[in-house]
């Protein structure tokens, strides 16, 4: 397995507190088109932590130093054979993102009062475990970026300890 680190970026515009998420463009060759927290590989020398501040400022152009770190949630392990460790930061208010049009097709800013939606479970026949999907932005965003969404909302702004390692994607996203 091949180590990756995610970002969950809490943010503050007008008042507001949200998250960051982008959108994949549909021209790369690893997951096009789909929704993803800022992140990546580890590069030699680094650890979850360095990786998602890396990415951060690579992707959406926000540079946060090792203090904005809050904690970590569970590493996911993904079909396409990665360890995720998903980083969670504080960026406060202030930092205006310049999105990489290399590496980001749209930025969206989510409330955090969005992000406790119901999540959609489904059965698949290629694994026992459910897929799952949470219905944001008007589409449904699929694990992994789903599975540490809904334990970000879980963990962070319902104060119930939740695991996401059961939890499946779908079979586009094994590749």
């Amino acid at each position: 397995m091949r180590r990756a680190a995610v970002a969950v970026i809490v943010a503050e515009i007008d008042g507001v507190r949200g998250i960051w998420l982008t959108r994949r463009p549909t021209r790369l060759r690893d997951h096009p088109g789909q929704f993803a927290l800022p992140g990546g590989r580890l590069e030699a020398g680094e650890d979850a932590i360095d990786a998602a501040l890396r990415e951060t400022e690579e992707e959406i152009g926000v540079h946060l130093g090792p203090d904005a770190v809050l904690g970590l949630l569970d590493d996911y392990l993904t079909r396409s054979g990665y360890v995720m460790t998903p980083v969670v930061c504080w960026a406060g208010a202030g930092h205006v993102p310049t999105p990489s049009a290399d590496e980001v097709a749209h930025l969206y800013f989510i409330p955090l009062s969005d992000l406790a939606v119901d999540p959609i479970f489904l059965r698949i026949p290629e694994s026992d475990r459910p897929v799952i999907q949470l219905p944001l932005l008007g589409h449904r965003i699929h694990a992994p970026t789903a599975a540490v969404l809904y334990q970000f909302a879980e963990v962070v702004l319902a104060g119930r300890d939740t695991r996401v390692d059961q939890l499946e994607q779908p079979v586009f996203a094994w590749h």
